[in-house]
């Protein structure tokens, strides 16, 4: 794969608006990765706090050659019986050793495609991710953690971790980047570190 990686990220209806931009903004900021939205059929979509997205191509495989990596955005959406299927897209990356990440309700997609068969993941809650899909591959894989898990090239994460998402996928798809990643992670958590209970 080429020095200069391309991230596709999937946004469907109803998308999730915490959930992609520290890992977009990060990849391309700090990596100089390349950023590229898609949707089913490449057609405009619209955030869950109603902000237009116009995608710049769909997640059909033919489009999608250059890609190093893709993550799937959350949605209620694919919790839906009507939800798109990105599989064939997640499998050929993953085929020629990208990187595949699913956060919140996208990890139902990861799953549909088999992804989680043989990959230790998580989702989120244990119990949420059976509902909808209560026979996929590899549910024994499930972690059952409030934090992103990466194995290998698959990751995955709750919808209340997009930090930790942002730095499981980028480590997956940068493991030289020790320095990199570590300032990342030290900045993600200056937030935290000796917060007040409360916001001021």
């Amino acid at each position: 794969m080429s020095a200069a990686k391309t991230i596709g990220f999937i946004f469907i209806d109803g998308f999730a608006d915490w959930e992609y931009g520290l890992l977009s903004a990060s990849a391309v900021e700090w990596f100089g990765a390349r950023a590229v939205s898609l949707s089913p059929g490449g057609s405009p979509r619209k955030s869950m706090s109603g902000f237009h997205l116009t995608p710049d191509r769909s997640f059909e495989v033919a489009e999608n050659a250059d890609l190093d990596a893709v993550a799937v955005i959350g949605s209620d959406h694919w919790a839906s019986s009507s939800h798109p299927d990105p599989s064939p897209l997640l499998k050929a990356v993953a085929a020629r050793g990208g990187v595949v990440g699913g956060i919140c309700a996208g990890t139902l997609a990861l799953a549909r495609s088999g992804l989680f068969e043989a990959a230790r993941h998580t989702s989120n809650g244990r119990d949420w991710i059976l509902m909808h899909e209560p026979d996929y591959a590899g549910s024994a894989h499930y972690q059952d953690v409030p934090h992103a898990v990466a194995d290998g090239r698959t990751v995955s994460a709750p919808g209340s971790a997009p930090g930790t998402f942002a730095l499981a996928f980028m480590n997956a798809l940068y493991p030289e980047q020790e320095g990199r990643l570590a300032e990342m992670r030290t900045l993600f958590a200056k937030e935290f570190t000796g917060a007040p209970a409360r916001a001021s």
